[in-house]
C-alpha cells in the first residue's frame, strides 16, 4: 500500500476547482502501473511523487492523463507540491520548490498560495489558416468571432483563441464529432461591472478529448501560456485572475502575475481524500 492524497486545485473550498490524484513514494512503479491507474483514477490528471535524479530539485513528478503522460501540467504542478509539504516534505530553500518533469525543472513558491513559474513554451505564434477553419468547425463558430489565435503549447498541445468577450467563452458548445486531436484553449474578458460580480477578469475554458478529457475543469498550463501570450502582447494586464470551469459548475480561481519575464500562475489548493491505495 502506498500513501495517496487527492488534493483540489484553484479552490480554498473542497469540490470547487480540479482534483488531481496523487501517488506519494511512487518508486518502484512501472510506467504500464502509472497509466493504467489513471486511467482507473478517471481525473483529468493523476501524478506520482518520486525521488529527484538531480540535486536541484526537491522532488520528481510524473503526470498522466487518462490516456497519456505529460511532460508538464500545471494544476497537477500545485496540487502535488500542496501533497508533498503536507506530508512532510522540506525543500531546499524555505519559501521556495523545484519540480523536476519531464519538462524539466519548474520553479515554485509558497506565499499565500501556491504558484509555479509557467515553463518556455515549446510552440508559439501563428495559427494557419487551415487550422483556424478546423478549430471553428470543432467549436461551431465563425473565423470573425476569434479575435486573436497563437499556439501557445507548453506540453499538453495547446492553441489558444481569444473570443469577444466572456459570454462568448460561456456560449460555446463544442461539435466532439469535428473536434478531432485538437487541445484547445478559449478566453474572454469580462467587462469591468461583471469581473467585480465574479472575481475575475476574464473567462477560460479548455477543450482536450484527445488527452481523454473532453473539458478540464481548470488549467493551470494553459492558463500559464495563455498568460504569457496576452500579458506579453499588452492584451491583459500584468496581473489578473482568470475563472474556469464555470461551465462545468466549478469555482476555479487561477492568479496570473507577469515579474519580469516570468510568468507565475497561482492557486489555492486543499486535500479532499487522504489514504493509502494498492497498485498491484
Amino acid at each position: 500500500m502506498r500513501s495517496f492524497s487527492q488534493v483540489d486545485v484553484f479552490s480554498s473550498t473542497p469540490l470547487g476547482g480540479n482534483p488531481v490524484a496523487v501517488v506519494h513514494d511512487a518508486d518502484g512503479l512501472t510506467d504500464e502501473q502509472m497509466q493504467r491507474f489513471a486511467a482507473w483514477t478517471n481525473l483529468s490528471e493523476t501524478t506520482f511523487l518520486l525521488a529527484p535524479t538531480t540535486a536541484e530539485a526537491d522532488y520528481r513528478l510524473r503526470i498522466f492523463t487518462p490516456s497519456a503522460e505529460l511532460p508538464f501540467a500545471g494544476h497537477p504542478t500545485l496540487g502535488s507540491a500542496h501533497a508533498w509539504l503536507s506530508t512532510g516534505g522540506s525543500p531546499h530553500t524555505p519559501g521556495e520548490l523545484v519540480q523536476e518533469c519531464g519538462a524539466g525543472l519548474v520553479r515554485l513558491r509558497a506565499g499565500e498560495r501556491l504558484a509555479f513559474a509557467a515553463p518556455p513554451m515549446t510552440r508559439f505564434g501563428e495559427v494557419s489558416p487551415d487550422d483556424i477553419a478546423s478549430l471553428c468547425r470543432a467549436l461551431r463558430i465563425e473565423a470573425g468571432d476569434i479575435v486573436a489565435a497563437s499556439w501557445v503549447d507548453n506540453g499538453p498541445g495547446w492553441v489558444g483563441l481569444l473570443l469577444a468577450d466572456a459570454d462568448a467563452v460561456l456560449a460555446l458548445e463544442p461539435d466532439w464529432n469535428s473536434f478531432g486531436a485538437w487541445d484547445v484553449g478559449v478566453v474572454g474578458a469580462y467587462t469591468e461591472e461583471a469581473a467585480a460580480r465574479v472575481g475575475a477578469a476574464v473567462e477560460v475554458r479548455a477543450f482536450c478529448p484527445g488527452l481523454g478529457v473532453v473539458e478540464d475543469p481548470v488549467t493551470g498550463s494553459l492558463n500559464a501560456s495563455l498568460g504569457q501570450w496576452l500579458t506579453g502582447n499588452g492584451t491583459f494586464p500584468s496581473s489578473y485572475v482568470a475563472s474556469q470551469g464555470t461551465a462545468l459548475g466549478r469555482a476555479g480561481r487561477v492568479y496570473v502575475d507577469r515579474d519580469g519575464d516570468t510568468v507565475w500562475v497561482g492557486g489555492d489548493t486543499v486535500t479532499v481524500v487522504r489514504g493509502e491505495v494498492s497498485l498491484g
